[in-house]
C-alpha cells in the first residue's frame, strides 16, 4: 500500500516504519513561527510550564506583522514582551515590520520541502506551497514546543484534488481555492490534508500555490500540500534531495476523497458576506456598488498579485468615492514592485499604498469601514466585524477581479 504526501513527511520525520491516517505520532519540529499577537501569551505560558531555555533558538522565528504600526495603546505591550523574550532566550530570527509572517517564512528561507512547521496562526497552512507540513496551533502547544522541540499529531486523512487544463485569462488560483471551499464547505476538510495535483497545478508559480495553501484552513484542513518541483527548488534556492523529490502521492495511496476539476470550466468567483464558503460567480453580482477595494494580505499580496492588478489598472483611474488600498506582503515584494514600475501604475490609478504587513485583513492600520459599506478584498476571511463594524459587507476575490471592481466602482469581472 502506498502513501500520501503527508504520510511520507510524517514517516520520514518520526522514523516510524509504517504509518497511516489516524495514527498518533510525535513529530520532531523543524521550525516554529510566533507572531506579535500571540507572543505575550506564549512567553507567559512557556515560563509557567517551568522551562528555562529554548530547545533551539535558531529554529524559532518571531514576526511583528499584525500590530505594526501600533493602532491601539495595548499593541506596544506585545512588542515589549516580544523583545524581552527574544533577548532573554537568545532568539536571533526576529522580524520587525519586514512583512507578513506567512510570506516571510518561505521567502526568508525558514521553511524547506518536507519540513514539519507549526505557527501561532491558522494560515500557517501556507507553507504547504513548498511541500512542507505546516499547521496552526495555540499558544499552549507552542510553549511546549519551545521547551521540548516536539509535538504529537494525529496523521490526517487526505483529500486529493486534481486540476487539469489551462485556466481562462481572468481566472487565478484564488478563484480555484474559493471554488473548492464552496464545494467542500467550511467544515468539509476538517483535520484532513488537501493534496493538490494535475497539470494545472504543475504549471502554477509557487506564489499561486501559496494562495491555495493559505486558504486550505477555510475548509477546515489541517494542512495543504504541493509536490516539490524545479520551481520549488528555485524559490527555496536549494537542490531537491531524494526525500523531497519523493513527496508525491503514490498511485495506490488511500484517500478519504478525490475531487477533479477541469481548468477551462472555472470562472471568476467571489466569497460573499459573511462566510468564506458562500461562493458565487462574479457575473451574478455585477453592478453591486462598492466603497472600497483591498489588495494584499498573506493570500494575495505577492508580486504577481500586484502585477495582475496593475495590468487591469494601467492607464485607468479608481472610480470616484472608491478607496483602493494596496499592501505588499513583504519589504522585498514592495521593493520589487517599486523597481519594475508596478507601484507607479497602481499609484497613478489612485491607489493608497501602505507599508508591508497584515493591514486591513485583520482590521488594523487604517481602512476599516462602517455600517452599510462594501469592500472587495483579496484576503482570506470575510467574517462579520473583521474590517470594521458588523454591518460591513466583505466580498473576497482575486486581484484581477478586485482591480476591475476598483475601476468600475461596483462588482465587475476582470
Amino acid at each position: 500500500m502506498g502513501y500520501t504526501i503527508i504520510e511520507k513527511i510524517l514517516k520520514h520525520n518520526t522514523g516510524v516504519c509504517d504509518i497511516k491516517a489516524g495514527d498518533i505520532v510525535t513529530t520532531n519540529v523543524d521550525r516554529v513561527m510566533i507572531h506579535d499577537i500571540f507572543i505575550p501569551f506564549v512567553a507567559d505560558k512557556f515560563e509557567e510550564m517551568g522551562f528555562t531555555k529554548l530547545w533551539d533558538p535558531d529554529k524559532v522565528v518571531l514576526i511583528y506583522d499584525h500590530l505594526v504600526p501600533a493602532s491601539q495603546v495595548d499593541d506596544t505591550r506585545h512588542f515589549r514582551k516580544g523583545n524581552e523574550f527574544a533577548e532573554k532566550y537568545g532568539m536571533k530570527n526576529v522580524h520587525r515590520s519586514d512583512g507578513i509572517c506567512h510570506q516571510l517564512m518561505t521567502e526568508a528561507g525558514y521553511v524547506k520541502p518536507g519540513d514539519v512547521v507549526f505557527g501561532t496562526d491558522s494560515h500557517t497552512t501556507t507553507y504547504g506551497c513548498v511541500g512542507a507540513f505546516s499547521s496552526g496551533i495555540g499558544y499552549t502547544e507552542m510553549a511546549s514546543i519551545l521547551g521540548t522541540g516536539q509535538l504529537w499529531v494525529k496523521v490526517p486523512q487526505t483529500i486529493k484534488v486534481t486540476i487539469n487544463g489551462e485556466l481562462p485569462a481572468n481566472v487565478t488560483s484564488k478563484d480555484i481555492i474559493l471554488r473548492l471551499i464552496g464545494d467542500l464547505r467550511a467544515d468539509g476538510a476538517t483535520y484532513q490534508a488537501l493534496e493538490f495535483t494535475g497539470d494545472t497545478v504543475k504549471n502554477m508559480t509557487v506564489a499561486s500555490r501559496m494562495t491555495m495553501a493559505n486558504m486550505a484552513i477555510e475548509a477546515g484542513a489541517k494542512c495543504a500540500l504541493f509536490t516539490p518541483d524545479e520551481k520549488t527548488a528555485e524559490y527555496c534556492e536549494i537542490e531537491l534531495n531524494d526525500f523531497q523529490k519523493s513527496l508525491v502521492g503514490d498511485p495506490d495511496a488511500v484517500y478519504a476523497r478525490e475531487l477533479t476539476y477541469q481548468a477551462e470550466d472555472l470562472v471568476p468567483v467571489l466569497a460573499c458576506p459573511s462566510q468564506v464558503d458562500n461562493i458565487k460567480p462574479v457575473k451574478e453580482l455585477v453592478g453591486t456598488k462598492i466603497d472600497q477595494v483591498f489588495i494584499g494580505s498573506c493570500t494575495n499580496g505577492r508580486l504577481e498579485d500586484l502585477q495582475k492588478a496593475a495590468a487591469v489598472l494601467k492607464g485607468k483611474k479608481v472610480a470616484p468615492f472608491v478607496k483602493l488600498i494596496v499592501t505588499p506582503a513583504s519589504r522585498k515584494i514592495y521593493r520589487q514592485a517599486l523597481a519594475d514600475g508596478t507601484l507607479e501604475i497602481l499609484s497613478d490609478a489612485g491607489a493608497i499604498i501602505t507599508h508591508p504587513g497584515c493591514g486591513l485583513c485583520c482590521g488594523r492600520t487604517g481602512g476599516i469601514l462602517s455600517d452599510g459599506e462594501r469592500v472587495v478584498a483579496t484576503n482570506n476571511r470575510n467574517f462579520l466585524g473583521r474590517m470594521g463594524t458588523s454591518k460591513v459587507e466583505i466580498f473576497l476575490a482575486s486581484p484581477v477581479t478586485a482591480a476591475a471592481c476598483a475601476v468600475a466602482g461596483e462588482i465587475m469581472e476582470g
